[in-house]
């Protein structure tokens, strides 16, 4: 039997990216928002701020416990295998490496972009990526406790390993 996150830990997942782009102010909110419109473009204006926005990220996470990051990483790995489908491959296109870091943007630009884009596959933009969001909590577990962290899934992340979701 594979771990699911609970309720809390999708909860903290969300409020925690929530927190790290409000940081950066109001610009990046506008643009998360004109993505969830279909406007593609606003991902290459929201490329910038996309360091940023990892930095307080991990900051955020800086202090939390070797379980608090397995549970953050938990939310990660589901969500990106979730995304982990042929119909948004379809639009952002890429190699294993870089549909896994186009999903890495969908998930950094927050909850409502990736339930808009689970919708609808249209909303992907090709070419936006965030690779540094897609190990985030791992690597941070790993650089604290000497491990990655044992999610207890029983799925992958990467590309192409969500069964449900190739034909």
């Amino acid at each position: 039997m594979s771990t699911l996150p609970t309720a809390a830990e999708e909860t903290r997942f969300w409020a925690v990216l929530e927190s790290a782009w409000e940081s950066l102010g109001p610009e990046p909110a506008r643009l998360r928002k004109a993505l969830l419109d279909g406007d593609s473009a606003a991902a290459d204006a929201l490329d910038p701020y996309l360091d940023p926005f990892v930095a307080a990220l991990r900051t955020a996470a800086a202090d939390l416990t070797g379980a608090e990051l397995t549970a953050l990483d938990r939310v990660a790995e589901r969500t990106l295998h979730e995304l982990d489908r042929e119909d948004i491959h379809e639009v952002t296109d890429g190699s294993d490496d870089g549909f896994l870091y186009c999903r890495g943007f969908i998930l950094a630009v927050g909850r409502d972009y990736v339930s808009a884009v689970l919708a609808d596959p249209s909303l992907a933009v090709v070419d936006a990526e965030c690779e540094s969001v897609c190990y985030l909590f791992a690597h941070q577990h790993a650089d604290r406790f000497g491990d990655f962290p044992e999610t207890g899934s029983g799925i992958s992340r990467e590309s192409f390993a969500n069964p449900a979701g190739w034909s």
